[in-house]
């Protein structure tokens, strides 16, 4: 039905990363200082990592080809 276009080595790192940066937007008193600053993007862009990872799909390649 969808095309996977994102390889093993890369939905490992893209679930790593999205978890920890979702983790640091949540969790972290140090990023929660700075507020929305820091805290959206991080949140944000992990969540998008994460679930571009568990999908093996990006959109982004997609739109490189």
């Amino acid at each position: 039905m969808f095309d996977q276009n994102v390889g093993r080595w890369d939905q490992a790192a893209r679930i790593t990363i999205g978890l920890v940066l979702l983790g640091f937007a949540l969790f972290c008193p140090w990023a929660a200082s700075f507020g929305a600053v820091v805290t959206w993007p991080s949140g944000i862009i992990g969540a998008v990592l994460l679930f571009t990872g568990l999908t093996r799909r990006c959109p982004a390649y997609r739109l490189m080809r």
